[in-house]
């Protein structure tokens, strides 16, 4: 699978292990409504925002080995949550050599670009 640079596409996080497979890859997959493609970094007030939309990440779910995100995580998001963590005000950076190359479909790689996550 190809990222949205057009090169291999990397792992987003195995600490904690995300992904539709969870295999710690955004990976394309027709099955997955929720297209988990993009690899951000969640924020606090992403999580809350999220949270607040039904969507409770930050606690654990330990039936599912699920640990619980907290501030500073690497999470395959799914592509339409961080469009509307951005009108919403809750942006989140990305990691663009584990974004699928599918997020092209959807967002030009300008304004991939311009979210990209620096150290």
């Amino acid at each position: 699978m190809k990222n949205v640079l057009g090169t291999e596409l990397k792992a987003c996080s195995y600490d904690p292990m995300t992904g539709v497979f969870r295999d710690g890859f955004c990976k394309y997959a027709e099955q997955d409504n929720g297209l988990h493609i993009v690899a951000a970094k969640v924020t606090k007030g992403f999580l809350e925002w999220n949270k607040a939309r039904g969507n409770d990440l930050i606690s654990p779910k330990p039936q599912w080995g699920f640990p619980g995100l907290k501030p500073g995580d690497w999470w395959c998001v799914c592509m339409g949550v961080w469009l509307k963590s951005k009108k919403a005000g809750y942006p989140l950076y990305l990691k663009l050599e584990s974004c699928h190359e599918k997020m092209l479909d959807y967002v030009p790689m300008e304004t991939l670009k311009d979210w990209e996550y620096h150290d």
